[in-house]
């Protein structure tokens, strides 16, 4: 068997990496009218889309105890999604959801510590989960990352953000979340579980994944793996590692061409935390929530735009 080129593979590395490697993009520029325009009927589709997509979950509601009867757990899983798309505290959203409520389905009142509280309850985000999963799809072309999420102003302001809030995710090309994980755990391990959740055609990740056991796995879920080597890397190993690398060594652009549309899920989570904010919520159920919530959120608003594209092409 010849000897694989490590040498001049691991000499290579380190030059991908030089900021003369890659041509310039122009910025695009923005129409501000159209823009106003979009946020407008943004609004409109997200009132109902929190009603329509929250009455398709199939939930039964077991009895409750004899008494007070039970808030809906769908009608609270809608307080939910109402109160993190239009930016609401608790106690904003008992006065506001009043009066928007019957355009969502909420026809009854919801003081804001019940608001609060639907955030902790198992049964909302059972609801969540099963809207993010149905109204999701995918393109096949995914890249993974990782972030930390701020609960404070102070961490947005220091140099290290090494926060208790981390949140690993997969995307497709339109920005479109497939995984994600919020519990902690270190990015590489939490994405050897997200992986077996989601399809695809192929999976971008940075040099914080160069693993090879997950190289292997992506690959034996039929899936190409772009994953950046570190300059210390050699070829050997398994068959899917092998195969990544000398595709990088013999046509370095080509293969960069492929990795570098990984960009989206930087997109995504600059995005993500640009337009919603602090994550507020300290119980691990309510962060959960939260988090599904806006997800949901992001997901439906990027799936509306390039259905419009579709339309308009």
């Amino acid at each position: 068997m010849p000897k694989l080129p490590n040498e001049e593979f691991r000499a290579m590395v380190p030059l991908m990496r030089e900021k003369d490697f890659y041509e310039p993009e122009e910025q695009r520029k923005i129409s501000w009218p159209e823009y106003n325009e979009s946020q407008i009927e943004n609004a409109a589709e997200t009132i109902e889309f929190i009603c329509t997509a929250v009455d398709e979950v199939e939930y039964m509601r077991t009895p409750g105890k004899v008494g007070k009867p039970l808030t809906d757990p769908k009608v609270l899983a809608k307080a939910v999604l109402a109160c993190e798309a239009l930016g609401f505290t608790e106690r904003n959203a008992q006065g506001w959801i009043r009066i928007i409520g019957p355009f969502m389905g909420i026809l009854e009142h919801l003081d804001d510590r019940t608001i609060g509280d639907a955030y902790d309850k198992p049964e909302v985000l059972y609801i969540l989960k099963q809207v993010f999963e149905k109204t999701k799809d995918s393109d096949g072309i995914l890249s993974g990352d990782g972030t930390g999420l701020e609960t404070s102003r102070k961490q947005n302001y220091e140099n290290k953000k090494k926060t208790g809030e981390y949140m690993t995710s997969i995307v497709d090309s339109r920005e479109i979340v497939q995984a994600f994980d919020i519990s902690g755990e270190q990015e590489c391990r939490a994405m050897h579980r997200l992986i077996e959740n989601v399809y695809g055609d192929s999976l971008r990740l940075d040099a914080g994944f160069n693993d090879r056991e997950l190289v292997k796995k992506i690959a034996e879920k039929g899936m190409t793996p772009y994953v950046f080597p570190k300059k210390n890397n050699d070829m050997n190993g398994s068959f899917a590692w092998k195969l990544m690398y000398m595709e990088l060594f013999l046509d370095v652009m080509a293969w960069l061409t492929e990795y570098h549309l990984r960009s989206h899920a930087e997109s995504f989570h600059a995005s993500f935390k640009s337009v919603y904010g602090l994550i507020t919520k300290r119980r691990a159920t309510s962060k959960l929530s939260q988090v599904t919530a806006r997800i949901i959120l992001h997901n439906r608003r990027r799936i509306s735009y390039f259905k419009k594209l579709a339309k308009a092409s």
